[in-house]
């Protein structure tokens, strides 16, 4: 398809132009996200290792947000595709992960996301999933986030390590340009050297002004990518630091990656969390953003 100057798959650039002036408000059943709205949790095992773990995770924390009232997402992967080593777990692959995903869904009634890695897996993936992620790496790859985009589902853009925030107005054009402003953009770190990450706060406010909700990922900011030879590291000591300094930031929602036993996790262990000390930490999140909202009368 040519790209010409006044429309792009059939949208104009004018339309786009007065989509990233205005803070969008996303809303996926009866979760709204967006600016001035309670902090919503995304969260979940990085993958799925078998049905009876994963439920225990998703029922632990539909439990705490209900008692809580933080609107929940639940995020398992069937596949993880990105991994550091060959040898490393990728999870029960799309036919499996997408029946426990769906079983899941029926049995506690809450959103899903999961990530898609390839153009053939759309179609099955959409059958199940609520929120479609689109992994760091592929943040570019044009034709796939106008492939998915094109489905109409709500997109999580995870920000690719290698971008500045300012960078995420390409990606969010190209899907807007479908027609489908059910875009979320999720900031999980900047790559700082070798095999590690930092966070630069000020890409919360700079994504936003897309237009979009910005969720921050205090996990994954706190990996360490192939930090440990053939696999990643993590700290994962520092992931509620972050997590409470990007709700001051006017993040619109928390992803983290939690585990009964991250030790043992068969996947990103090391930057997950422990599911105990989530009611204390998800409480203080949910403090600080009424505090933020009630001085400052936004998200």
């Amino acid at each position: 398809m040519n790209v010409c100057n006044e429309k792009c798959f059939g949208i104009d650039f004018e339309s786009l132009i007065k989509f990233k002036r205005m803070r969008n408000t996303v809303n996926i059943g009866n979760i709204s996200v967006g600016q001035g709205l309670p902090l919503v949790l995304i969260s979940g095992p990085c993958v799925i290792e078998n049905y009876d773990t994963t439920f225990e995770i998703a029922s632990y924390l539909k439990d705490i947000t209900q008692e809580l009232d933080i609107p929940f997402i639940f995020k398992a992967s069937y596949d993880k595709a990105n991994r550091t080593s060959i040898k490393s777990y990728r999870g029960p692959g799309i036919v499996d992960g997408l029946k426990i995903l769906e079983r899941i869904k029926a049995e506690l009634d809450v959103v899903i996301l999961s990530d898609v890695h390839r153009i053939n897996e759309i179609s099955a993936a959409i059958r199940v999933l609520d929120i479609i992620q689109i992994p760091a790496f592929l943040c570019r790859q044009t034709d796939f986030l106008v492939e998915i985009a094109q489905t109409g589902k709500t997109l999580n853009i995870k920000k690719g390590q290698f971008l500045a925030p300012w960078d995420m107005n390409h990606a969010v054009e190209k899907v807007t340009a479908t027609g489908n402003q059910r875009v979320l953009i999720t900031e999980r770190g900047t790559m700082f050297g070798y095999n590690n990450l930092v966070v630069d706060f000020r890409s919360i406010k700079i994504m936003q002004d897309t237009g979009c909700p910005v969720i921050f990922d205090a996990t994954h900011s706190i990996q360490l990518p192939g930090g440990d030879g053939t696999s990643s590291g993590g700290q994962r000591e520092f992931a509620p630091i972050l997590a409470g300094a990007a709700v001051a930031a006017g993040a619109d929602g928390i992803f983290m990656e939690v585990h009964p036993n991250p030790d043992k996790a068969l996947c990103d262990g090391p930057n997950s969390l422990k599911l105990e000390i989530l009611p204390e930490l998800l409480a203080q999140l949910k403090a600080i953003k009424d505090v933020k909202q009630k001085f400052n009368g936004s998200g």
